[in-house]
């Protein structure tokens, strides 16, 4: 009986006795070019194709993290060795693949292994490319001073960007930390200007020349300065007056922040005087003279010098009047008050010839029967100030007898004399004492009858020395020589 033949077949292993152990299989052939394409992937599909689950393990964790520190260094180094590592999976893959004892062309791996690194590098080109354009209008709007769209187009990057670039866009993020130094500074700026507050204003300097310090920053910071500068002045001219005078007084930095001094020039003689009116309509007499002065000491040639000058003047007169009138209010005798301390007020009427009028102060119960135009209550209109003491005994004029049959002790011989006011004369317009003089008021003596006023059991009336009796007329021929000249 004839027995059925069977072809050798090289790949099927030779029939062995029932349970023996299976020989082991020949490695399959491999396409070197294919395990280098694979390779060049970095994801490892090179080593897929040749069975190494491993090293396709290993050559993917290897590429995340190059990957990683390529994207959170940003370093150009990071690149490189991200690039030695692609070239050591290719070369390694197609020594590997070389070393096998059979290898063959397999078109179809070759296909694919090249379809997945033409996409994965190509995905990384464009992504590079992309980032690059990102940047161009990062640097754009930059060199154009305009931070809100350098700001904008850095926010287009996102991951893949930094994993297929990060040295390209790494120095966009520093553009926008400065955009955002800038924007505090610009802020801390505005708060200067609405409040005057000089310290803001050196914050606010501090910030931008800490941005200025960093490369390609000028024209960002011009743009905030710049800003700021278009709004002085202020509504306020005392807050412009300060920031401008700061302004002023900043030492140069041989930069673009020096600008702010060509502004000051222009901004700050205007915001001293303006400045000085506004203070004065508030009554704040000594800061409205010291903003005047200060102008005349800082522009002596400005056209504005008359008016400042002028507005020296006012304040002083100003102060010097509050000062008179406070040492009036304070006057309750001859011995106090302006009376004690004379001050001059030098816009006073002047101490000329003819009748000036006065303030009368001290004991005004005579002075108070003078005529009205010699009189005033406001220090404002008064060329003369005049002190009255308490009236005295002056020039003995006559003694006449009285009967007087109520008491022993009431006197019976009564001499009478002339009213006499010892005064202080000062003239206002120079705080300066005239010579010391007196006046003795005339009037009538000896009347008829002399009248006594009783408190209870007790008579009071004249002594032996009693006043003239006075009229007005007698007044004002007494005090004619204290304000005529």
């Amino acid at each position: 009986m004839d027995h059925p033949t069977y072809e050798h077949d090289p790949y099927r292993p030779p029939d062995g006795p029932p349970g023996a152990p299976e020989p082991p299989r020949a490695p399959a052939p491999c396409d070197p070019v294919a395990a280098a394409l694979g390779n060049a992937s970095l994801l490892g599909i090179g080593y897929l194709l040749l069975g190494q689950w491993r090293l396709a393990a290993l050559a993917v964790l290897g590429t995340a993290v190059l990957l990683d520190l390529t994207a959170s260094a940003a370093a150009t180094w990071c690149e490189l060795l991200l690039l030695l590592w692609w070239a050591a999976g290719i070369t390694h893959g197609w020594f590997l693949a070389r070393g096998r004892a059979e290898h063959a062309v397999r078109r179809g791996q070759r296909a694919g292994a090249l379809t997945v690194t033409v996409t994965v590098l190509l995905t990384a080109a464009l992504l590079r490319v992309d980032a690059y354009g990102i940047e161009d209008r990062v640097n754009e709007a930059r060199e154009g001073g305009d931070c809100e769209a350098a700001v904008a187009a850095q926010e287009e990057v996102w991951f893949g960007h930094r994993l297929a670039g990060a040295p390209v866009v790494e120095p966009g993020d520093a553009v926008v930390e400065a955009c955002h130094r800038l924007e505090r500074a610009a802020s801390t700026l505005a708060d200067a200007g609405w409040n005057g507050n000089t310290e803001d204003l050196e914050r606010g300097f501090g910030i931008l020349a800490g941005v200025l310090k960093e490369p390609g920053n000028e024209q960002t910071v011009k743009a905030v300065l710049d800003t700021f500068l278009r709004a002085l002045p202020t509504k306020d001219s005392c807050d412009t007056a300060d920031i401008t005078g700061w302004l002023r007084d900043r030492e140069p930095s041989r930069d673009v922040l020096d600008r702010s001094a060509d502004t000051a020039t222009r901004t700050h003689p205007a915001a001293l005087v303006g400045c000085g009116d506004d203070l004065m309509d508030e009554d704040d007499w000594q800061q409205a003279r010291a903003h005047y002065q200060r102008f005349l000491d800082v522009y002596p040639d400005d056209a504005r010098s008359g008016e400042a000058r002028g507005g020296v003047e006012k304040a002083t007169r100003a102060i010097e009047l509050n000062k008179v009138r406070g040492l009036v209010d304070d006057t309750i005798d001859a011995e106090s008050g302006y009376c004690d301390t004379p001050a001059k007020y030098s816009g006073a009427p002047p101490y000329r010839k003819g009748v000036n009028r006065a303030l009368f102060l001290g004991d005004t119960e005579y002075t108070d029967r003078l005529p009205g135009d010699w009189r005033t209550g406001d220090p404002a209109k008064a060329a003369l100030v005049v002190c009255a003491d308490a009236a005295e005994n002056g020039a003995a004029v006559e003694t006449c007898y009285y009967e007087n049959d109520l008491s022993e002790y009431l006197p019976h011989s009564v001499t009478f004399h002339k009213v006499k006011i010892p005064l202080k004369v000062y003239e206002l317009r120079t705080g300066k004492r005239l010579d010391a003089r007196e006046v003795q008021i005339s009037g009538k003596s000896c009347p008829s009858v002399l009248y006594y006023e009783y408190y209870g059991p007790t008579a009071l009336g004249p002594g032996g020395e009693e006043f003239v009796s006075t009229a007005k007329s007698d007044v004002r021929d007494a005090f004619r020589s204290v304000v005529t000249r």
